[in-house]
């Protein structure tokens, strides 16, 4: 009998940002394990560069460097696959503002893991795509959420 596959997910920046908001930040947890989160380079690039606060930059540099890493050694081949991802997305009609995004998605891809996000460019590169992408909804705030 094999091992069951674990399904793992890469979480994208536009969660993450939710994620370490101050007031009402995403509970991550509700919408996965922890333990099924994967990341990739330009994640966290994108995640770290948006601290301004250093002692909350070196709390989420910890954090994320703490995650599983697909893609750790992205080469001139995924480069070129995001640009073509981004191409096909724009014959399509589609519009994908972030070549990151672009990039991030040939992470997901070539690991046959799951993209969760709050950024409509993975819906469209999933429309063009293998991408499998999930929208991340809040939850519905709890009763102490609603009192403040």
């Amino acid at each position: 009998m094999g091992a069951e596959r674990v399904a793992l997910t890469l979480v994208d920046t536009s969660v993450w940002v939710e994620v370490f908001r101050k007031h009402r930040p995403l509970n991550l947890e509700a919408l996965l394990a922890f333990d099924d989160i994967v990341t990739c380079l330009p994640v966290i690039q994108e995640v770290l560069q948006g601290f301004r606060d250093e002692s909350a930059y070196r709390i989420a540099r910890e954090s994320m460097s703490a995650l599983p890493l697909v893609e750790p050694s992205l080469g001139l081949s995924a480069f070129e696959e995001a640009a073509n991802l981004y191409r096909l997305a724009r014959r399509a009609g589609l519009t994908v503002r972030s070549a990151v995004d672009c990039l991030i998605a040939v992470c997901a891809i070539r690991n046959d893991v799951e993209v969760i996000h709050r950024d409509r460019a993975f819906e469209a590169l999933a429309r063009v795509s293998a991408l499998r992408a999930r929208r991340a909804e809040r939850t519905p705030a709890s009763f102490a959420e609603l009192r403040t």
